[in-house]
């Protein structure tokens, strides 16, 4: 198996205890640059209103399990949960799509850090990914 970056993420957070815990959270905008030799696997994105934004946490722990969640002091396994430190540190945000400028797209909700590096984008659709009744029964409310 191979990943290859398409792209780069330009965020305001340089350090993880700067990234909201869930990209939805803040209301910082980051830039999604798609390196050139991807930039025509761009048509058509600016009719999304909101993207999947897969990313690789290059900083992140791979050989951590178990953790703790800001949720609680309980310990949980890393498939419980969303931590960024993991055998393969893949995170996503969904995030609202402001502008396109040429192979740079300006969002909002990105919770990665500065120069994370892009796995892939795909629109996101309310329709298709959210699923209402999904939960999580250690989580507050479940939810």
């Amino acid at each position: 198996m191979e990943l290859k970056a398409i792209g780069i993420i330009h965020s305001p957070f340089q350090i993880p205890g700067e990234a909201p815990h869930q990209g939805r959270h803040t209301r910082e905008t980051a830039v999604v640059e798609i390196f050139p030799e991807f930039a025509a696997g761009l048509k058509d994105v600016e009719q999304a209103s909101h993207l999947i934004v897969l990313y690789w946490c290059d900083r992140a722990d791979r050989e951590r399990l178990q953790t703790r969640t800001p949720h609680g002091p309980e310990i949980r396994g890393v498939f419980a949960c969303r931590s960024p430190s993991r055998p393969n540190p893949i995170a996503f945000s969904v995030v609202e799509l402001l502008k396109r400028e040429g192979n740079c797209l300006h969002v909002r909700g990105c919770d990665a850090l500065d120069k994370s590096p892009l796995l892939d984008l795909k629109p996101y659709s309310a329709g298709i990914d959210s699923v209402p009744e999904a939960r999580i029964g250690w989580f507050k409310g479940g939810q």
